[in-house]
Formats: structure tokens, sequence, C-alpha cells
């Protein structure tokens, strides 16, 4: 499983209320988005899988949708994968929760996290954050383009960066090992035309 080069994520404390951000949803679809995670840190079960269900609904089948950190919401929203962190659900527990064909990725900030996820069943390892990140409350320490040359050596497994990627960096992160990134604010401000972008810089 190689994930396509722009993985867009879809984080609901960017967004005022749930139709504002099916609408950017659906802008990144119309965009060339194949891959998409829908991240909700504060939301509580129902109503994240309320919004889950709608951005399945109004998405199709086109697209592949990854939930963040909940697996049991991840399968009833009828998602194709789950990303889990170092404070959730172990790869392993998570994978035995939705079962061997659906993605899973795990994020990593450092070499032993890294090596650690190699031995797991994950899809894919996220290394992060590359370059300062205002998505997080207590983000972990920056790895920089030598992070992500360093996780590069270290697994074969399909590599995707995080971590304040835009336009003006991205292909400098693909150059240095990373198979995709991951995107966050800077898709949220006109979100087709950032898109389309972002796919002609990672061509």
């Amino acid at each position: 499983m190689l994930p396509p080069r722009l993985y867009a994520i879809l984080d609901a404390a960017y967004f005022s209320d749930s139709q504002s951000a099916l609408e950017t949803a659906e802008e990144l679809a119309t965009a060339g988005v194949t891959l998409l995670q829908y991240r909700n840190k504060q939301g509580i079960a129902p109503q994240v899988l309320d919004e889950a269900r709608s951005i399945r609904a109004r998405l199709g089948d086109g697209i592949k949708l990854i939930m963040n950190d909940r697996a049991d919401l991840c399968l009833a929203a009828g998602f194709d994968g789950l990303h889990v962190g170092q404070d959730d659900l172990s790869p392993e527990s998570a994978r035995h929760i939705i079962g061997p064909d659906s993605w899973l990725g795990v994020s990593t900030h450092n070499p032993e996290q890294i090596t650690e996820a190699g031995k797991t069943s994950a899809d894919y390892v996220a290394i992060g954050p590359v370059f300062a990140t205002s998505s997080k409350v207590n983000p972990d320490p920056v790895v920089g383009l030598a992070g992500v040359r360093r996780a590069r050596e270290l697994t074969r497994k399909p590599l995707v960066a995080i971590g304040g990627i835009t336009r003006a960096n991205a292909r400098s992160v693909i150059d240095a090992g990373a198979d995709a990134v991951a995107v966050i604010s800077d898709l949220i401000r006109d979100p087709r035309k950032s898109a389309e972008e972002f796919l002609r810089v990672l061509g």
C-alpha cells in the first residue's frame, strides 16, 4: 500500500461547524484528493460518528477515508483505515479491531519509534513534525528534513511526513525521502485551489 503524494487531513478543530468541514472535504475531493483523514480530538463519540458518516456519504467510494484514533468509529462509519498515535491504541490492538484489510498508520517522532513501528502490521509510518506546526497544542520536537532522511533509512514501510508542510516546502520533503506529505492548515483556505496547487507541486 503506497499512499498518494498528498494526504489531506480534515481537522474538526479548524471549523466552526460540521457543514463547513463537509464542504471543505467535498472541495478537496473535487480537486483530486484521494486520501483523507478525519481528525476530531474534541468531539464526543456520537458527534464524531455522525460527522464521519456524513463525510463518507458525501464523498462516496472514490476517496479513501482514514479515521484518527478511534478504531470503533472507523468501523462504524465505514472508513477505509485508521491512524493511531503513540498515546492511542497500539498498532496491533488496532489491527485486531479493524481487521487485515483496512489501512493502518502510526505516528512516530524519533528513530526509536520508527524502528518499533517497522515491526508492526502498520501499512505506513508517519514522521513529524517536520517543521514547526500550529495544529497541535503540545507538539513533539521538530525533526526537520534530516529527520525525514533518517526515517527513510530506518523503515521500508511507506513514509508519510507531517507537520508544518506547505506548498512552498512540500517538494523538499518528498526529495528527502517521504512517499507522501500530510497537510492540515495549508489546505484550509480555498481548499480546492490549494489542493490543486499541492498536486502540481508534488507531481
